[in-house]
């Protein structure tokens, strides 16, 4: 009998030692990835991918790719706001090294963004470096309710990943609908300035202002060309006369109020200056991931009031519980809002 124990120890040992059970998965930059079948661990390589898989399954987040600010940790799951932190792989602010990626023992590592052969050739390299599963998500906002299943089957979560993606199809589908009814001489052209002084935005087809398009508004600066986050001047700004302001930092709409440069433009004359809500991710972008789907109701009423009446706390009440598993006070919704159209 001992020796019989010592083999069935010796084969459990040796079963331990396999690799685990291996699929192949066709990612959105066309490459053949092999991960494993059940995914327990995933390291996001930046702040989109970190959102995505913070909403589908918290408890497979490795760490966060910044550490939460407090006010931001208020409005995440006791469990995850001291993760650790293993800095972004993806991205000008890349400061993830691959001893870092090696130390998280992720089972995958997921990107979530924009997809080019430049984000394909950082994946391989990755992969190759490290032997760890790297697989591209494309982020288009368009491509929400998708995205989450996609991303769903990957993590092993379909269901959750199913009801949040109803939830994103049904809120687009609600947001058309209105829009139809707004006709194009009704939709106001709108800046969005980041940055304490607010000149960075984005051009058009930047992934940081899919938002605005999807709620029918014009971006002004669009009119500089394509391309992504830029450097723009109060010269260009004051030429291109957004009917909207949209600061993503507070101390920005703050400013510009009382700022003499800013104060021919109709949007300061008439008030239209709105901070965008950030906690505990950015509503508009900062990052441009799921979080965004938030922004649209923000978006709506702020752009829309008299189109869309329907009361924006307890949309934002809905989706907190059910894409970020918390639930709001009165007061934190307040909070939440501060600033925002009512």
């Amino acid at each position: 009998m001992p020796a019989l124990r010592c083999l069935v120890v010796l084969f459990a040992l040796f079963l331990s030692a396999l690799p685990a059970a291996a699929r192949s998965i066709t990612d959105a930059a066309g490459r053949v990835v092999d991960i494993p079948d059940k995914v327990e661990r995933v390291l996001a390589a930046g702040p989109p991918a970190s959102v995505l898989v913070y909403v589908l399954a918290p408890e497979k987040l490795a760490g966060w790719v910044r550490e939460p600010k407090a006010e931001e940790k208020v409005f995440l799951l006791p469990a995850t706001r001291d993760l650790p932190t293993f800095g972004q792989l993806t991205g000008k602010g890349g400061t993830a090294n691959i001893e870092a990626v090696l130390a998280a023992k992720p089972d995958i590592i997921i990107d979530v963004g924009t997809v080019n052969p430049t984000y394909a050739s950082l994946a391989d390299k990755v992969q190759a470096q490290t032997g760890i599963p790297y697989v591209l998500v494309d982020g288009a906002f368009a491509r929400t309710g998708a995205m989450l299943r996609e991303t769903g089957a990957i993590l092993g979560v379909a269901a959750r990943a199913e009801t949040l993606a109803a939830y994103a199809d049904e809120r687009l589908a609600a947001l058309e609908k209105g829009l139809a009814d707004i006709p194009e001489d009704k939709r106001p052209a709108v800046y969005y300035g980041r940055g304490a002084e607010g000149l960075e935005t984005g051009l058009a087809g930047s992934i940081n202002m899919e938002i605005l398009e999807a709620v029918g508004a014009r971006n002004v600066a669009a009119a500089a060309g394509k391309g992504g986050l830029t450097q723009v001047s109060l010269e260009q700004i004051l030429s291109w006369k957004p009917d909207v302001i949209l600061a993503a930092l507070p101390k920005f709409a703050k400013t510009l109020k009382d700022d003499p440069l800013w104060a021919g433009l109709e949007a300061v004359k008439a008030g239209r200056i709105h901070a965008t809500p950030t906690l505990p991710f950015g509503w508009i972008d900062s990052p441009p991931g799921i979080n965004r789907l938030i922004g649209i109701a923000w978006l709506e009423h702020t752009l829309y009031p008299d189109a869309f009446p329907a009361a924006l706390d307890e949309e934002v009440r809905t989706f907190f519980k059910l894409f970020y598993q918390v639930e709001l006070s009165d007061e934190q919704i307040a909070t939440l809002l501060k600033g925002a159209a009512k």
